[in-house]
């Protein structure tokens, strides 16, 4: 059986991976003043993050069209027979639910979604695992599986410069928002039950990454191999920082660095910082 990967832009993953392993993309779209633009086809990063800094408005998101999906899987019909679509967590965007019902229009190919729960490099964890399993010929039901073992010990932590952009966004709740603008409080977040939520009130930024950094330690004097990715929303020194100070202590984690591109970065604003992580 040949098997497609499929996810959306919002996995964040390089476009020579996405090359590599022949990993097809749904782009999501950030929406300024009316004018909309698909990510990475319209709009870079780059491009993304100096335009909100001119903007006097804060962008909106879309979602890809339930026909834009329904497109996408008959095109994969023609070269394969079935396709595992990998996307953002149903709790922050219904992206996931227009794939399931794109899905079950599609025909000539079976289609499995994967709703990841969370979003940006740990979704393209998910993606990347799968692509491997697929080009080694591995059956969609077995793919799965591995994917919801992954599920049992992935961690994504991230904190925000700035709360407002995820309050105004629906993306957290209003409260909680306020909270952390009066008092100055740099919460570390996390995803439960597929939304975005505070996970520990923490004072200053440098406080923040350092306790994120703290529990990816724990994980990693286990002994056990991990995966991990240092994420920025355009403060890629930041990344490199953490990176290079876990890297120096820990053999066993194999990590990488990748960004918050246009929709995320909606949503957590410029200089947001994640890490997250798996057991290999």
């Amino acid at each position: 059986m040949k098997v497609a990967i499929m996810t959306d832009s919002t996995a964040y993953i390089s476009d020579s991976l996405i090359n590599q392993h022949n990993i097809h993309v749904v782009p999501l779209s950030v929406v300024f003043e009316n004018k909309s633009y698909r990510e990475s086809l319209d709009i870079s990063t780059k491009e993304f993050y100096q335009k909100v800094q001119e903007s006097d408005s804060l962008p909106k998101t879309s979602q890809p069209s339930i026909g834009t999906v329904a497109d996408k899987f008959q095109e994969l019909a023609k070269d394969y027979d079935a396709v595992i679509a990998i996307h953002l967590s149903s709790g922050i965007s219904g992206t996931y639910q227009t794939v399931v019902s794109a899905g079950k229009m599609a025909e000539g190919i079976d289609v499995y979604p994967l709703d990841s729960e969370l979003s940006a490099m740990a979704q393209g964890f998910y993606v990347l695992e799968a692509a491997e399993m697929a080009e080694s010929g591995k059956e969609p039901e077995e793919i799965i599986k591995r994917l919801n073992e992954m599920k049992q010990s992935m961690r994504a932590y991230f904190m925000v410069d700035d709360l407002n952009n995820l309050q105004r966004g629906g993306r957290l709740n209003g409260a909680q928002a306020i909270v952390g603008s009066v008092l100055q409080v740099k919460p570390v977040l996390h995803f439960v039950d597929k939304k975005i939520v505070p996970f520990e009130k923490i004072r200053t930024r440098k406080k923040a990454l350092n306790r994120i950094i703290g529990m990816l330690e724990e994980d990693a004097k286990q002994g056990k191999n991990l995966k991990v990715a240092f994420i920025h929303a355009n403060d890629e020194q930041a990344a490199i920082e953490l990176k290079h100070s876990v890297d120096t202590t820990y053999p066993n984690v194999d990590s990488t660095i990748s960004y918050f591109g246009p929709v995320i970065g909606t949503h957590l604003g410029e200089g947001a910082v994640g890490v997250s992580w798996y057991k290999k």
